[in-house]
């Protein structure tokens, strides 16, 4: 199977490369620069934004995993034109050069509203105000409107592999406001490749699938594990439910995560 991944030097997608070419998978990667790539992996010279680069990248591919996004920056432009026009011009280019490709791009669960009365689902209402979650509602109707044969993973709070993704959650709690009771559905980066893998297989087609594992933690308990101190509250929390994902229908569709909790990644040195 020929994979193109998109982001394939980011937080998620270095980590899920390295498992694809390890897992047999032939895998091109698009790059804007001279990037090291893994051994086993092809770099193609293109831009999400520049379509005719795009032709070359997506030819004969069998599957296209689509990582590459933008969110930490203060320019809300940046962030639509690269999630959304990105993904526009790799969709136009795949029903051109391989309409029969799978194509699985990684949303985020912070497209879900803030005031859920229980976790969130797939099929609820979505209207998130931030520009990142927006960009990726539009960008998902986008490929859910293509024709394409796709399939879009709603990721928890990702984290492990060394990313330092953990360590950001104090700075994010105090930067937003959280709770120090509000929990965090959370994903490994193994148990993204599994769910990866899964889709890959079909077992995801046409369907938008929340990934998280079986624990979700409260800021406070991630704060104290990663070295760093919060202010405790025991005031009630305004939404309770914010941040947390029902996986349920991952477990349906034969996903289980391998890093059951982070407790276990810890146990285990992989966080």
């Amino acid at each position: 199977m020929t994979i193109l991944i998109t982001g394939g030097t980011g937080l998620v997608g270095s980590r899920l490369l390295k498992r694809m070419i390890a897992a047999g998978e032939d895998c091109r990667v698009i790059i804007r620069s001279d990037r090291n790539i893994p051994a086993g992996a092809v770099a193609i010279k293109g831009d999400l934004l520049d379509p005719t680069s795009l032709e070359a990248a997506v030819e004969g591919v069998s599957a296209i995993i689509h990582l590459a996004a933008v969110l930490r920056t203060p320019d809300s432009d940046d962030i639509w034109k690269a999630n959304v026009d990105g993904t526009k011009n790799l969709i136009h280019a795949a029903r051109q050069h391989a309409p029969n490709a799978r194509f699985i791009m990684a949303s985020t669960g912070l497209v879900y509203n803030a005031n859920s009365a229980y976790p969130a689902r797939e099929g609820d209402a979505v209207d998130p105000k931030m520009a990142y979650p927006a960009s990726k509602v539009a960008a998902e109707k986008q490929l859910h409107e293509s024709g394409l044969n796709w399939s879009i993973l709603r990721l928890g709070f990702v984290y492990g592999d060394d990313d330092g993704h953990l360590q950001s959650v104090p700075r994010l709690a105090n930067m937003f406001k959280w709770h120090p009771a509000n929990k965090l559905s959370l994903i490994h980066h193994r148990d993204i490749a599994a769910a990866v893998l899964l889709a890959l297989n079909g077992a995801m087609d046409g369907r938008i699938v929340n990934l998280t594992d079986e624990a979700p933690m409260s800021v406070y308990e991630i704060a104290h594990l990663v070295g760093a101190t919060m202010e405790p509250s025991a005031e009630p929390q305004i939404n309770p439910w914010f941040g947390q994902l029902d996986g349920s229908l991952a477990r349906a569709l034969g996903f289980q995560p391998v890093v059951a909790t982070l407790h276990q990644s810890l146990r285990e040195g992989s966080t």
